[in-house]
């Protein structure tokens, strides 16, 4: 019976998961952390304490009016108490209505405002999170975090914190009703509230611990969803839908195990309370019995006593069910925490001075960078300059660093040794925001967000006016496209761009960074996924857009660096080779090489 019940309440294995389980967290720190966020509705629970107080007490008065029923009206069969009895236990009945009504919709206010501002305090916290954050997390469970988590602590701090005043008032109302009937059958009902505390003690255990895989599958289920449904072209394309679905169905699973787990303790824990109610319960009838027959007690007040030993069983049982409610709300307060705790690898230092209108001029002095976790250097000793208004082009193979210099200049990594300067000044010394409102960037991946094409232009500099962002479309040979569009500059472009071509999208990119009006401007493989025909008619917009700006052209393509005011070949995160494109093609070195099979390539 013992192995049987040991099974019944086995929380589930713990197979390996997309996502790892959140550090324990107690909940004496659960509090210490999250309460601050309810700083703007603490006000509003004196309210809610006052409703607490008061609703015990008008449940009180009616089961006392009941007792005035039987004893003054049917055991002498006298219907004139029945004139005023009748009229108060309506109004308390209208009261408690009215008391009910506004305990809902302050504790939901109170709630609700506490939700709002810890959701919107940990997605401004995650927004400020380095980059590296996000290369090494699944971005759906962090979605997951930021969503289902958040609602769930709730209940671990405002919810939970009233239910244990209300039950807090009741006990005390209940008892002090019930020691002035009789004292000695309410410390026979009391024998037992022990037994309440030892059960919820126990299984409070078993339901965080369900509760905290539960809470872990969820975060896998959303990031495996995120990634599959994000790139389902590609799952499609290779016929993958099979295996992803298996993927998806083995956290599922986990999450269906450690749910039913939580159901079967929660199935076990009510029967046993139960019992434990009904124990006391036929314990006090028995002794309350007797002392009816012995005449040391009327019917009413024995009745009176039965219904209020029910109303005292309930806020007991509440508050050591409280205790499983938090610990399964702190499986999710554990996830919130550990987001919280994330700190950004980059960081403004005190006295950080802002910029202002830089002039551009751009210098890595002798920068060696290592990925955090990464056993070799991304790069090592590099070091060049570029004057303002000049074009640098970065070249290589791929995994040479190119990509890893646009990340540092736009300061989403600091340097391990060395230093990147912008106007002579190390950018660790200048404002986050000063050093990126100094650079415009049209990215490898030609970001586009679900919204229309103005709104995609003006991201650059929201402020933008009509005229200004029909300048830049038209700077960037956009302008025709979007007029033929269904609703022009209207027209939605739907998620990542997809309702546009990629040298559509590209070409708003261009239009987005020449709004910006930034001294730097930042071009990662500004032609990368366009055929030869999208291409060439970028480049237009794109000198367009480069003149007069310091520009680094990082490209595979050595067709469209040529015209760079000077080249830096870069080969296992070393500068190999620096010079103008003739001199390089001269030297007959590692660029001469790479243009050979670049022209060849091209011409195949």
């Amino acid at each position: 019976m013992v192995h049987v019940l040991r099974r019944l309440l086995a929380t589930g294995e713990v197979l390996d998961a997309v996502v790892a389980a959140a550090p324990p967290v107690s909940p004496r720190q659960v509090f210490r952390r999250l309460w601050p966020y309810t700083r703007g509705g603490r006000r509003w629970l004196a309210p809610v304490l006052f409703f607490s107080l008061v609703g015990p007490v008008v449940d009180a008065a009616e089961i006392w009016l009941f007792k005035l029923v039987v004893d003054g009206v049917l055991v002498p069969r006298d219907l004139r108490p029945l004139l005023w009895i009748g009229p108060t236990y309506l109004g308390l009945i209208v009261g408690s209505g009215v008391l009910r009504f506004a305990d809902d919709v302050t504790s939901t206010w109170v709630g609700e405002r506490f939700l709002l501002s810890l959701r919107a305090d940990l997605f401004r916290h995650v927004q400020g999170l380095s980059l590296g954050f996000f290369e090494r997390r699944r971005l759906g469970d962090v979605l997951s975090r930021v969503t289902g988590d958040v609602d769930a602590v709730e209940t671990f701090l405002l919810s939970g914190v009233a239910d244990v005043l209300y039950y807090v008032m009741c006990l005390g109302i209940y008892l002090g009703l019930l020691f002035y009937l009789r004292w000695d059958l309410t410390l026979l009902a009391l024998a037992i509230v022990p037994l309440f505390w030892a059960s919820a003690r126990h299984f409070s255990r078993l339901i965080k611990e369900a509760s905290r895989e539960r809470r872990r599958r969820s975060g896998s289920l959303s990031a495996i969803a995120e990634e599959v449904l994000g790139n389902v072209a590609l799952v499609q394309a290779y016929n993958r839908q099979g295996w992803e679905e298996r993927r998806f169905e083995r956290e599922s699973v986990g999450r269906f195990r450690a749910a039913m787990a939580s159901a079967r303790i929660r199935g076990v824990y009510g029967p046993v309370v139960e019992i434990i109610e009904v124990a006391g319960g036929l314990a006090v009838m028995g002794l309350g019995t007797w002392k009816l027959a012995q005449g040391q007690l009327t019917l009413g007040g024995l009745l009176v006593f039965l219904a209020l030993i029910g109303k005292l069983y309930g806020p007991v049982h509440g508050l050591s069910g409280l205790g499983t409610t938090f610990y399964a709300a702190s499986a999710s307060a554990e996830r919130i925490i550990e987001l919280l705790d994330q700190r950004p690898q980059v960081v403004e230092r005190a006295g950080a001075r802002r910029i202002g209108r830089a002039r551009g001029a751009v210098q890595f002095d002798g920068v060696w960078f290592r990925y955090p976790g990464a056993s070799s250097w991304a790069l090592s000793d590099v070091s060049f300059r570029v004057a303002p208004g000049e074009t640098l082009a970065l070249v290589g193979p791929s995994g040479a660093g190119k990509s890893t210099v646009a990340k540092l200049q736009l300061r989403f990594y600091d340097p391990d040794r060395g230093a990147v300067l912008l106007d002579g000044t190390d950018l660790r010394d200048l404002t986050l925001s000063g050093v990126r409102e100094s650079v415009a960037v049209v990215l490898q991946e030609t970001l586009v967000f679900h919204g229309t094409v103005r709104e995609n232009i003006a991201y650059g500099r929201p402020e933008a006016s009509q005229a200004d962002i029909v300048a830049a479309a038209r700077a960037a040979d956009a302008h025709e496209f979007v007029e033929r569009l269904p609703d022009g500059y209207d027209t939605l472009v739907g998620q990542r761009g997809r309702t546009l071509s990629g040298g559509q999208c590209q070409r708003l990119a261009i239009a987005r960074a020449m709004i910006r009006d930034a001294p730097v401007l930042l071009l990662d493989e500004p032609t990368t996924g366009l055929d030869a025909g999208s291409g060439r008619r970028i480049m237009d917009p794109l000198r367009r857009l480069m003149a007069g700006r310091t520009t680094v052209v990082i490209s595979h393509n050595l067709l469209t660096v040529r015209d760079a005011t000077r080249i830096v070949v870069l080969d296992h995160g070393r500068v190999v080779e620096a010079g103008a494109h003739a001199d390089l093609l001269a030297r007959d070195g590692v660029y001469a090489r790479l243009h050979r099979l670049n022209a060849g390539a091209v011409l195949s």
